[in-house]
């Protein structure tokens, strides 16, 4: 394989890209036909295969980031509707689509049984597709699980990718860094009319009756003034710490995590994913 995929430490932890929508199997439906797709084309298995090649491993974490992050995107307003979406810089294109899938599909087949991908390159496509093939009669009883089913395979699934990152630059153990927010998240913010007066915790003046002040979804505001360049440095609110998406990926994936991670205490009374 010689550096297409990630350290062996890594592999155990990383599983298929089965996963699924939060209430229903329409994502896994689609990836995994996207996958077959691939395996079954020649070209395009070649094409994604020496684009994978020429990938240094930061490069595939950040693929696999990107794709951790567009699944982070559907969960985190599932079980918190203030969750704010990610930035669309954060959307994968079908090119890392189809590298991504690829990729993780080798590091489940190199789990799963590491000599098989011990053979000459030019018959991984043939390998792949019969154990692609092998593995649609599982695929196809996804759509008889119930939706908490669906849900919990999802969290499954997010959490090992989760891991995986993390390993990655994600979830610093010295504590979270400062990102700034996304410009788009910040263009999104509404003004709003100051009815009852207040301080603006930033500057400490007063925010006088009349004047237009900037609103985040936490319904904290602030003179535009004083709030414009603590964005630019800081995704967090002055007052509550709320977090505005971001166009730091691993960045906007902890923000996500931790809503997630928050959310899923709140609800279900267990310990914190970690």
């Amino acid at each position: 394989m010689l550096g297409l995929l990630p350290s062996s430490s890594l592999v155990g932890q990383v599983n298929s890209p089965e996963i699924e929508g939060p209430m229903d199997g329409s994502i896994i439906t689609l990836h995994r036909c996207r996958l077959v797709s691939l395996i079954s084309s020649p070209a395009l298995f070649s094409h994604t295969l020496d684009h994978l090649y020429s990938l240094p491993l930061s490069q595939k974490s950040l693929l696999i980031a990107r794709y951790l992050l567009s699944f982070l995107d559907l969960l985190a307003p599932f079980l918190h509707p203030y969750s704010g979406s990610s930035t669309t810089s954060h959307r994968v294109r079908l090119r890392d689509l189809d590298s991504v899938l690829l990729l993780l599909f080798f590091c489940e087949v190199r789990q799963n049984d590491p000599a098989v991908l011990e053979t000459s390159p030019a018959n991984w496509q043939r390998i792949l597709a019969d154990i692609c093939s092998n593995t649609m009669l599982k695929f196809t009883g996804f759509s008889l699980m119930s939706p908490i089913e669906v849900l919990g395979t999802f969290v499954e699934k997010v959490v090992k990718f989760k891991r995986f990152v993390s390993t990655k630059g994600c979830g610093d153990r010295e504590g979270p860094r400062e990102v700034a927010a996304a410009v788009a998240a910040v263009v999104a913010l509404p003004s709003v009319e100051v009815e009852s007066g207040g301080e603006c915790v930033i500057c400490k003046e007063e925010m006088r009756e009349g004047r237009d002040v900037c609103q985040l979804p936490c319904q904290h505001t602030f003179h535009w003034t004083c709030v414009l360049p603590w964005l630019r440095k800081r995704n967090t609110c002055p007052c509550c710490r709320f977090q505005l998406p971001t166009d730091d990926v691993y960045g906007d994936i902890q923000r996500l995590w931790e809503i997630i991670a928050k959310a899923g205490t709140q609800h279900l009374g267990g310990d914190q994913c970690t």
